[in-house]
């Protein structure tokens, strides 16, 4: 995989956590805070340990807490994906 998108993101958090709260299907939620959607920090580890058994990368606890929003969250699994290439 090269790219994870948003879409696929939500579908993951979404499988981990339920749905965003307040959001509709097609929003971009990019830059909307995890807590401003529903997702606390627990949502976060489920979300990130899923990301990394599904696609084979890894990140140290803090980082996951230090992403605040989803885009913040696909920059960090799209980097360690260009790294593990």
């Amino acid at each position: 995989m090269s790219e994870l998108t948003l879409d696929e993101l939500r579908t993951i958090m979404t499988e981990c956590a339920g749905a965003a709260d307040g959001v509709e299907p097609d929003e971009d939620i990019r830059d909307i805070e995890f807590g401003l959607l529903g997702y606390d920090s627990i949502a976060l580890l489920e979300t990130a340990a899923r990301l990394e058994r599904d696609y084979g990368i890894s990140f140290e606890d803090e980082a996951i807490g230090q992403a605040r929003t989803p885009r913040a969250l696909l920059d960090m699994v799209n980097n360690a994906l260009a790294d593990a290439v």
